[in-house]
């Protein structure tokens, strides 16, 4: 009987045991709803703080990242060709003179253009300082805007007061002193052509003085060039004294004696010839150390240098008219006295010539040496004599 009741006390206690278990149980399953609360409260404030943090961002992307093609209207218009096409508004510039050659030997692969490209003429004035012919050359160019250039070398200290309706107004390149018949000569002449090319219209490139006149209208002087299969830079063989006898034997193995040449400063190249000019670094320096100092070295340097370099590109003629009838180391200079109908129809009419291998008796396009006095009479007969004015 002892037995019996103590098994039922047994099950009693094992009840009562369980139930202790079970209430011990229920203490842990609240403690973790409570940590299951801080749980979720937690991911939620981190899901806010990214959320904003991701806005936040997206609102200074656009101060922090610029896209490559933007869609919207404020933002700026992505550049086209026309940067690397357009001219420089201005003639002044802060580059050096190696710097501008540099830049100025650039030149495109390909052959044409794809814009609207109308060809000019590049006309660079080659001056001391004032420009006294100046009213002649305005009517000249008279309506043929968009079809020429004008490019200004003087002297560093001579500063042009041309009015802004000049076609001459601020054309003024910057420059160093040249010197007749020494290497600066070239260098300005260099330095004309290099500002010239930075304008990728300009085709053509005239080089003329302060005592230079057009003898013919701009457009007959535009077709000139245009219809030409040759540029006009005279260069010929002269065996006596002051051709070969100028040569020195340290110019070779660039240059030999046959192929040196000699030639009028005054020429007229295309772009092509142009940018060879600039470009050169294997001539230049046997002519400025070795043609000196009574080879007059604006005579020989061009001339030869394009003769080996493209011969089949030369007309071997000069289109600027000179008189060497007087004798002398300078042509002659004509004055008011000079300057009569029958005089300037002998200048554009009187020799003849090849061009584009026909013969031709319209050889010269401009003219020299013409001195201020000459300016009032060729004013007066240029309408009917020269047809412009």
């Amino acid at each position: 009987m002892q037995a019996r009741v103590a098994s039922m006390e047994d099950v009693k206690e094992a009840r009562q045991a369980a139930a202790a278990a079970g209430q011990g149980r229920v203490l842990p399953t609240g403690m973790l709803k409570v940590f299951l609360g801080f749980l979720l409260l937690g991911v939620g404030l981190s899901a806010a703080a990214m959320y904003m943090a991701r806005h936040a961002v997206a609102a200074a992307a656009p101060a922090l990242f610029r896209p490559c093609l933007g869609s919207s209207a404020a933002e700026e218009e992505p550049e086209g060709l026309e940067r690397w096409t357009r001219p420089p508004a201005r003639v002044e510039h802060a580059m050096t003179d190696e710097e501008l050659l540099w830049r100025a030997s650039f030149a495109p692969r390909v052959r044409g253009y794809p814009f609207r490209r109308v060809p000019k003429v590049a006309f660079m004035f080659l001056t001391r300082g004032p420009l006294p012919l100046a009213p002649l050359w305005e009517r000249f160019f008279r309506g043929h805007e968009g079809r020429y250039s004008i490019y200004v070398h003087a002297l560093p200290s001579y500063h042009a007061n041309f009015t802004s309706e000049s076609v001459f107004y601020r054309r003024q390149i910057p420059s160093k002193v040249a010197e007749w018949g020494q290497m600066t000569m070239c260098d300005a002449e260099r330095c004309l052509l290099a500002n010239a090319l930075l304008d990728l219209s300009n085709e053509w490139f005239v080089l003329v003085s302060e005592s230079c006149i057009p003898i013919f209208d701009f457009n007959t002087t535009y077709e000139y060039f245009q219809n030409s299969n040759r540029s006009f830079l005279m260069a010929f063989d002269d065996p006596g004294p002051y051709g070969r006898g100028r040569y020195n034997w340290n110019m070779t193995p660039e240059v030999e004696l046959d192929q040196w040449r000699k030639g009028s400063q005054w020429f007229e190249v295309d772009r092509e010839l142009a940018i060879a000019i600039v470009k050169d670094t294997v001539y230049y320096p046997k002519f400025k150390e070795f043609c000196r100092p009574h080879c007059y070295v604006d005579e020989h340097y061009f001339p030869t240098m394009l003769t080996i370099e493209a011969p089949d590109s030369l007309a071997n003629r000069s289109v600027t008219w000179v008189d060497w009838s007087r004798g002398g180391a300078h042509p002659a200079t004509f004055g008011r006295g000079d300057i009569t109908e029958e005089f300037l129809r002998r200048v554009r009419e009187g020799r003849s010539c090849l061009y584009n291998n026909q013969n031709s008796t319209m050889c010269f396009l401009f003219a020299r040496k013409f001195s201020p006095s000459a300016l009032e009479p060729l004013l007066e007969l240029a309408p009917t004599v020269l047809g412009f004015g």
